[in-house]
């Protein structure tokens, strides 16, 4: 059920915590995947949130689901636009940006790890990932640590916290839209 898998998986991005998520989804037909994201992209587009797909994979399909107000603020944030130039992203538009990335992401089979950068992870941490290649983080949580541990320590709580609580009260009866803050 599609619900389940953006409840569990986007809930800070629902609660507007965090500026995005991302999950696989199966999917039975690519056309039920395209009337279920744009089902969903009505629903939310009052609520500031968009779903778009980044990636088909046989019968997966990799879920973006974002606040493109945060997302604009955080590839404004000081050194993001450079380091996603110099990874050959052109432009500053946000639908630029992400058609680069579906690119990247359907290209040669590396995964493109400047994608924190798109799911608001720091810069320092997105950086030093690439640098020592996933080793010598401070620390593991929604993402590796490199920068500044006690500050992502408290967010991972934070994004525990919020899932947990998401969880509980859409088993409850809580519908998506209510559990949804608009931007």
């Amino acid at each position: 059920m599609f619900e389940k898998y953006l409840v569990e998986n986007c809930a800070p991005t629902l609660a507007s915590l965090k500026t995005a998520n991302l999950f696989s989804y199966t999917y039975p037909s690519i056309a039920k995947l395209q009337e279920t994201i744009a089902d969903w992209n009505k629903r939310m587009a009052d609520k500031g949130v968009t779903l778009t797909v980044l990636r088909v994979d046989g019968a997966a399909a990799l879920i973006y689901v974002y606040r493109e107000a945060y997302l604009q603020r955080d590839l404004h944030k000081p050194g993001v636009a450079q380091l996603l130039q110099h990874l050959g992203y052109e432009g500053t538009e946000t639908q630029e940006i992400l058609r680069t990335l579906r690119a990247r992401l359907e290209g040669n089979g590396e995964f493109p790890h400047e994608i924190g950068l798109f799911l608001g992870y720091p810069l320092q941490d997105v950086t030093g990932f690439m640098t020592y290649k996933g080793s010598n983080c401070k620390c593991t949580g929604c993402w590796k640590v490199y920068g500044d541990e006690l500050e992502a320590s408290r967010i991972f709580a934070m994004f525990d916290k919020c899932r947990k609580i998401y969880v509980n009260l859409w088993q409850q009866g809580r519908s998506i839209m209510k559990l949804t803050v608009a931007a």
